[in-house]
């Protein structure tokens, strides 16, 4: 049994289509963004570690709030921001990057404070109590350094209704282990149907399709494999807008055959703001939840 996990969280995009910074945007009155839901639900899971990857654009007030959190629930607690020079040759030329290198980079750059399982996530996405006690079991019994996990969603409950969304869409072989993950910026609903648009053709996919929504569960071994992906993704002299991702670094490790992913559907409900007027419909969830009683109104008194 793996006594230590940690909960990886990533917060260093920048919200284009958001319009703001969506991370540690307050979700309720509490002032809580929902990454703080995230951090609760992993304490009450087991994870005693939080690390979450940052930009320079992070507020020092709010690394405040959450130090002051952490000190009060005690729990360990890093940041780790995201440079762009992270991991890169001395002598390579950023002048004209404008970009962060994308969430395979992200977790990279947590390489130096993570030696233990732990889990990643996004720190814009709901992912639901559940999924924290069914990540915890998949470490204490699956996790090693060439099996890897993943809770992945039905496509249905993972829309907007404000507008298309990207989403992993997985394909699984008998035993629930990840073939592939194909990446689709188009997913919407029309009617009754749940479409995304291929080379111009619409194709229609079932409403429990599973979905990558970034809750990949990985042992620390991954960290050797992103630093030689990474490296040889920069000797590919990418495009100025080319991101390294990390479920394409995932499908490399397993096309080369150097770990599996074993594929869980989640048992939660997961909600995410793409865009902003998003935040009526999570707001309208939590204080639903919060009347069950499943979270308190203020999540740290």
């Amino acid at each position: 049994m793996n006594s230590k996990k940690t909960l990886l969280i990533l917060a260093g995009g920048l919200g284009s289509r958001y319009k703001g910074l969506k991370q540690i945007d307050g979700i309720m009155d509490n002032g809580s963004p929902i990454l703080e839901y995230s951090i609760y639900d992993a304490l009450k899971a087991g994870f005693s570690k939080i690390v979450i990857i940052v930009n320079r654009l992070i507020p020092k007030s709010y690394i405040e709030r959450l130090n002051t959190i952490s000190e009060d629930k005690n729990f360990e607690l890093h940041w780790v921001y995201q440079e762009k020079d992270s991991f890169l040759p001395s002598d390579f030329d950023l002048s004209q990057r404008l970009k962060p290198w994308g969430t395979g980079h992200a977790v990279l750059c947590a390489k130096n404070v993570v030696q233990e399982p732990f889990v990643m996530i996004n720190a814009d996405d709901f992912y639901g109590k559940e999924v924290y006690q069914l990540a915890a079991e998949e470490i204490d019994v699956h996790i090693s350094e060439s099996q890897f996990g993943m809770a992945a969603y039905p496509v249905a409950s993972t829309l907007s209704g404000n507008g298309n969304v990207a989403r992993g869409i997985c394909t699984l072989d008998h035993e629930d282990y990840l073939v592939k993950i194909e990446e689709q910026t188009s997913v919407r609903k029309e009617g009754n149907s749940i479409l995304y648009t291929d080379n111009g053709k619409d194709i229609e996919i079932s409403p429990d399709t599973l979905v990558s929504m970034n809750f990949f569960i990985f042992h620390p071994d991954i960290f050797t494999m992103l630093d030689l992906y990474f490296n040889d993704f920069i000797a590919s002299n990418p495009a100025l807008s080319q991101e390294f991702y990390i479920p394409s670094a995932v499908q490399s490790m397993m096309d080369e055959k150097k770990a599996k992913v074993l594929v869980k559907a989640s048992p939660s409900q997961w909600m995410g703001v793409t865009y902003a007027d998003d935040k009526n419909t999570i707001k309208d969830f939590l204080t639903s939840e919060i009347k069950k009683n499943r979270y308190p109104e203020d999540l740290w008194n």
